[in-house]
């Protein structure tokens, strides 16, 4: 079984839009603060990286929008890491509804490291999360 790194999160009223759920555009930021902490856990800090300059950068990402969030909702997001290539690593993230444990989203963000200049570089601290 993939170990899953969890995530705890809830909706604040401003990340609501006009219909009373949270807005699409929100969710994307929940998933990197997750991938970010996710990464923390395992030992590797984003603003360190970026000061050696290894960017970690998003190339793709796919959300499968299920049902929504409203105000003051609790939620989690579960979170694990699969290598696609050498220089490629995809997040694979999924957000529930702690109330009723309904699934909310589905997500796989592709993302892969680059230098100062911009090129994809193999970032082999990745290998070992897998």
């Amino acid at each position: 079984m993939v170990e899953q790194h969890i995530t705890n999160f809830e909706v604040r009223d401003y990340e609501c839009d006009i219909q009373g759920i949270v807005n699409n555009s929100v969710y994307q930021n929940y998933l990197e603060h997750a991938r970010h902490k996710f990464l923390k856990s395992k030992g590797i800090n984003f603003t360190e990286l970026a000061k050696n300059n290894i960017n970690l950068v998003v190339i793709r990402a796919e959300l499968d929008y299920k049902s929504p969030l409203i105000s003051q909702d609790e939620f989690i997001i579960s979170t694990h890491m699969v290598k696609t290539s050498k220089i490629k690593f995809a997040f694979h993230q999924t957000i529930t509804r702690l109330s009723d444990n309904a699934l909310i989203l589905q997500a796989i963000v592709t993302g892969t490291s680059i230098n100062e200049k911009g090129k994809p570089i193999r970032f082999s601290d990745l290998d070992d999360l897998v």
